[in-house]
């Protein structure tokens, strides 16, 4: 990449992380910065918006200023500013979007905002530059599922989601049952491997449903009640078989649709995305049926800056889009916006 390219700020706020990152036109990574609340909203079982934004607005200025020195550049240096405006919670998506416009002002640059959905779909394409398409996506976090076919970069058709809770909800949700902080994913991905994953045989909602929509309340209120039952049962064993569980169920769908839509290559995001049990399970699925499986970085999985940036210069330098400073926060925008955005 030409030291000439034009450097993108990408901003990142939609839940706890304040996050910025400096990329180097498309795909070269200067700098990719995060603050996380984790530990502030842990305390409290669950993000608590408020405190999520007053948060941002204390933390951001300092996070850009850590981003521009990891890249070694002043901030008159950058020439286009990302920002993700949806989906998310508003109060966050309100201070990330409100900073990052106010600096395109002052710099006199172009703005444009992110569809964070995307900018998870772009954290494959910034772990694997030139990687082509089309291919699967499996998007799994705390606040979706969803299966999303990829064309091409920017054109997308929403495959299938969840119609109720998202995977990575459910395991904290679960894990605080078992008496887990928050958040849970990574613990119960860590006991299940000191527990027995056929000791429970818990349900698999919508596995053999013959679309691609995905359930898991179903999973958490049986969790309930074998507790309830139960009340001595080992965290280890009820972690193994969760996750059993919500392993089968991602794996079975996420294949049948590579499948289905004659994919080649499956690539998995979100922060689920760094399991390892799925991780394990997903490439071998894949080996066995002829499909080529990656997954991001860990850094990439959970959210982050570096994609949002890699959104914002692919659409505005390739696709030469932009967006008035008069955007406001989307916070429930989904994929199926993408392909008639209405904020141009």
């Amino acid at each position: 990449m030409s030291a000439a390219a034009p450097l993108t700020l990408g901003i990142e706020t939609s839940c706890d992380e304040t996050a910025v990152a400096v990329l180097r036109g498309e795909d070269d990574l200067l700098a990719n910065a995060v603050y996380s609340q984790a530990d502030i909203h842990a305390q409290f079982g669950g993000v608590v918006p408020e405190v999520a934004s007053r948060n941002h607005v204390s933390k951001i200025p300092y996070i850009v200023s850590d981003a521009l020195r990891e890249a070694g550049i002043t901030l008159s240096d950058i020439s286009l500013v990302a920002a993700t405006y949806g989906p998310g919670l508003v109060g966050p998506l309100l201070v990330g979007l409100s900073y990052g416009k106010g600096v395109a002002y002052g710099l006199k640059v172009p703005f444009i905002g992110v569809n964070h959905l995307e900018g998870h779909i772009f954290a494959h394409r910034l772990s694997a530059p030139g990687s082509p398409t089309p291919f699967m996506v499996l998007l799994v976090s705390g606040g979706h599922t969803s299966l999303v076919d990829v064309s091409a970069y920017g054109r997308y058709q929403l495959v299938g989601s969840t119609v109720d809770d998202a995977a990575g909800e459910a395991l904290d949700k679960i894990g605080k049952m078992i008496g887990l902080g928050y958040p849970a994913g990574a613990e119960i991905d860590r006991m299940a491997g000191e527990g027995n994953p056929k000791a429970i045989p818990f349900p698999r909602p919508m596995a053999s449903s013959s679309g691609f929509d995905f359930s898991f309340s179903g999973l958490k209120t049986s969790v309930l009640y074998h507790l309830r039952k139960h009340p001595r049962e080992r965290p280890e064993d009820i972690a193994a078989s969760v996750l059993a569980s919500v392993v089968d169920i991602l794996v079975g769908k996420s294949i049948e649709a590579a499948r289905r839509f004659h994919r080649k290559r499956l690539t998995v995001v979100g922060g689920v995305a760094a399991n390892s049990r799925l991780r394990s399970a997903l490439t071998a699925a894949g080996t066995e049926r002829g499909i080529e499986v990656s997954f991001p970085p860990l850094a990439f999985c959970t959210d982050n800056a570096a994609m949002i940036a890699a959104v914002g210069a692919y659409r505005h330098f390739t696709l030469g889009e932009s967006h008035p400073l008069s955007l406001r926060p989307a916070p429930s925008i989904g994929f199926e916006e993408l392909d008639r955005d209405e904020t141009r």
